[in-house]
């Protein structure tokens, strides 16, 4: 938000009401500036002045980051018709700014960031920028050693032209995987593993970069980014 500020145009903002409705209560004196009544739209709200709507004081929030553990049956989506989505586990105010960086499918589980930070989320989802995403993967089948080099050299996923990007592969177990991935294309990972010739049972992501999910926050929680998950994008 930019200031100085219509008066109506900052409540509607902060309160995500409409327009016309912000107009409304400004008319019948829902709004003080400083402590004082302002029945003005276009008064020009400055950054440093206090302004209450119906006796509550309106926070400008800035720039907010958060992490999610995902559970299953959730879509990485701002709405659907089918299915609830991830946003819906939070309670935060004005909702509608934030957005949803780097999605999981619907079976999916695991970190998930959530931000109103435009030019941050495109650093975490930009192939340009080689941020790596971490995913556990449990396998139909055991995971041989070829397949496991064929993912560290690049794979050829149907209706894409060229080899996929070289992965991070690390066997833990016969039907498991670690594997780490640059690139974002659609169901990139389960595309993968059926391309050596498997198929991906549970997929859980772990890591985006130097973001780790936390560990005490169970399926469904989330909670704010420190200021070094933030800078380390």
């Amino acid at each position: 938000m930019k200031f100085p500020c219509r008066l109506d145009k900052f409540i509607s903002h902060l309160t995500e009401l409409p327009r016309t409705k912000t107009k409304a209560g400004i008319k019948r004196k829902y709004a003080k500036v400083n402590g004082t009544v302002i029945t003005s739209f276009d008064y020009q709200v400055t950054e440093s002045d206090v302004v209450l709507w119906q006796d509550k004081q309106l926070e400008v929030l800035g720039d907010r980051y958060f992490m999610l553990n995902k559970p299953e049956g959730y879509v990485c989506a701002t709405s659907d018709e089918l299915h609830q989505t991830v946003l819906e586990l939070l309670d935060e105010p004005v909702m509608s700014k934030l957005h949803i960086a780097g999605r999981l499918d619907l079976d999916t589980t695991g970190l998930v960031l959530i931000t109103n930070d435009g030019e941050w989320s495109h650093k975490v989802t930009s192939p340009k920028y080689q941020k790596y995403k971490t995913y556990l993967v449990e396998t139909l089948e055991p995971m041989t050693d070829d397949a496991l080099q064929e993912l560290r050299d690049g794979v050829q996923l149907h209706g894409e032209k060229g080899l996929t990007q070289p992965a991070i592969v690390e066997l833990l177990a016969e039907y498991s995987v670690r594997i780490s991935i640059c690139e974002g294309k659609y169901h990139q990972v389960k595309r993968m593993f059926a391309a050596v010739g498997n198929k991906v049972e549970v997929l859980h992501r772990e890591k985006i970069a130097g973001i780790t999910l936390d560990q005490d926050l169970a399926p469904g929680q989330y909670r704010l980014l420190t200021a070094e998950e933030i800078h380390s994008i």
